[in-house]
Order: C-alpha cells, then sequence, then structure tokens
C-alpha cells in the first residue's frame, strides 16, 4: 500500500444509455461506438439480449454480435463480456443490462427464508458483473430499459398522449458507477443526468450521432498525450538500458507508442557503450607499450 500523486490515464468510458423502448439506445451505442474508434467497426460487439435487435442495423457497418439467450445471470454476462475481450474487442455494448436485473429480482424473489438476509447472497453476484464492467480494458457501453408510462400533452388544441421513461430497471445506485448517464426520450433527444468528463452536462438536449463518440475519445486520450511526452523526456534523458525498462513498464498504456523510441536509444547507449570499451582497450594497449608489455601475448 502507497500514496502517490493523483493521474488520469488513459481512460476506458463506461457509459449508460438509459430510455422506454424505441427510444434509440441500440442505434445509439452503436454511433458513440462509430466515433470512438473512427469509423471502424470490426473492433466493436454487441451483446445482444433483445432478441436479435442488434442485427437490426447491420447496414451502419461490419460490427461483431453476440446473442445472448437466457438465463440472464450476471455469471453468463460476465462470460460473455470475456469472450469479447479475448477476440480482442475494443468497444463493448451491453444491450441491455435491464435483464440481468430482472433475473436477480426474480431468484430474490423464489428464495425461501428472510428477505433482507437473502439480498446478501444476491448482491455480491451483481457486484461482481458490475466490476467486470468496471475494469474492463475496453470501453464499455450499456444500455438500460426504463419502466414507461403514459402523459397527456397539449399540441395543436388537443391532448395527445405521449410515452415517458420513468426509473431504469436496474439497481438504484447503478447510475453512480458510470462516467457518464445519457436519458433518451421518445424523440431520440439524449441529455447527460450524469457526467464526469464535463463535456455534456448542463447542456441543451441533442441527438447522438458519431461526434458525440469522438468528443469522448478526445477526453480518454486527453491525457494519454501528456504522458507520451513525458516518456520521450524520460527516454531521450536515460542513460542505461535498466533504465529504459523502468520507463517501459511505467507507462503500461502506451507502450506501443512509446517502444520505437526506447529501441532506439537502446540502440544509440549500447553503441556508446561499445565505443568506451573500444576506448579503453586503445588506452590500456597504448599504456602496455609504454611500459614494455607485449599487446600480442
Amino acid at each position: 500500500m502507497e500514496i502517490r500523486k493523483s493521474e488520469r490515464k488513459k481512460a476506458k468510458i463506461k457509459l449508460a444509455l438509459q430510455g422506454s423502448s424505441g427510444s434509440g439506445k441500440t442505434y445509439s451505442s452503436l454511433l458513440i461506438a462509430k466515433g470512438l474508434l473512427g469509423g471502424d467497426f470490426t473492433k466493436t460487439a454487441i451483446i445482444d439480449t433483445e432478441n436479435r435487435s442488434a442485427d437490426l442495423y447491420a447496414h451502419l457497418g461490419n460490427y461483431n454480435v453476440v446473442a445472448m439467450d437466457p438465463p440472464y445471470s450476471p455469471e453468463r454476462y460476465i462470460e460473455a463480456i470475456e469472450v469479447c475481450e479475448k477476440a480482442g474487442m475494443e468497444v463493448i455494448i451491453i444491450d441491455s443490462i435491464s435483464h440481468c436485473w430482472d433475473y436477480l429480482l426474480d431468484v430474490h424473489s423464489n428464495m425461501p427464508g428472510n428477505s433482507f438476509t437473502n439480498w446478501g447472497k444476491v448482491t455480491p453476484r451483481q457486484n461482481a458483473f458490475v466490476n467486470k464492467i468496471l475494469r474492463s480494458k475496453a470501453h464499455i457501453i450499456s444500455t438500460m430499459r426504463v419502466k414507461q408510462d403514459y402523459v397527456l400533452n397539449q399540441k395543436n388544441g388537443k391532448m395527445v398522449p405521449e410515452k415517458v421513461g420513468l426509473k431504469a430497471i436496474q439497481r438504484n445506485d447503478l447510475d453512480y458507477e458510470f462516467t457518464i448517464v445519457f436519458d433518451i426520450d421518445s424523440a431520440h433527444n439524449a441529455k447527460a443526468s450524469k457526467d464526469r468528463t464535463g463535456i455534456f452536462i448542463d447542456k441543451p438536449d441533442f441527438v447522438i450521432n458519431a461526434s458525440t463518440g469522438k468528443k469522448i475519445i478526445q477526453w480518454c486520450e486527453q491525457e494519454s498525450g501528456s504522458a507520451e511526452k513525458k516518456a520521450k523526456l524520460e527516454i531521450e534523458a536515460c542513460e542505461s538500458i535498466e533504465g529504459l525498462r523502468h520507463i517501459y513498464s511505467k507507462y503500461p498504456e502506451i507502450n506501443d507508442k512509446i517502444k520505437p523510441l526506447i529501441m532506439e536509444r537502446k540502440h544509440v547507449l549500447e553503441n556508446i557503450h561499445s565505443h568506451l570499451i573500444s576506448n579503453k582497450q586503445i588506452i590500456q594497449q597504448s599504456k602496455n607499450k609504454e611500459n614494455g608489455i607485449d599487446n600480442s601475448k
């Protein structure tokens, strides 16, 4: 255990979209993924629990789909995420995580004994799923359904029923775990109800598109650029091979970017070391001649 200065490494976004059925959660998730990866869908996967709805948007690009059938247990969600991670997916869309909560509520309601005590058995399973999302090295976008209701609004002198979203179908405090939470209404307008990036909070409603993902990835990579500059200066000033190894292990998030610089500096240090040895040998040979010692022996 140690204390250190605060530092934001290259972040992996953990984002949630919540809205009623038909609000455009899946479509919006794909557009965000498109922006996150610069339009390349080959490293995007959807864990589809919505009865194969992910395939409805195949025209957007060649993304990957993991079709998930019941039971929607936390353990099966974790397994699906691991499948995506092992396949090298950089963006994982979980559509949706509400089925997991429905599953756990059903498990709890069918458990005999004290209700409060039984939650002590169910909650760890939910926590394991949430921790898998938070610790993943991929960007993760989770969709959540909300309980639906209708309100009457006046339009053109008539009272027209409109579908609205209420509370997300998930554990009460789950939204606190995400970096960004977007609420999407039935007209596909999004508003950030939570935003640790500061990009979208207190901004007018907007329609999500690929540029939303571009803004998010720029925030994620902002500190990565600073770390790269710092590492470059350290590499240039390094005087030993062991020091280069230390720098490489110090910046795991940008290893691929600093490796060429490290190899180049290593080559320079090896040449310097070789020249020093050669010069020492020449000096020693010169001294030996002065002392009448035969260097050929």
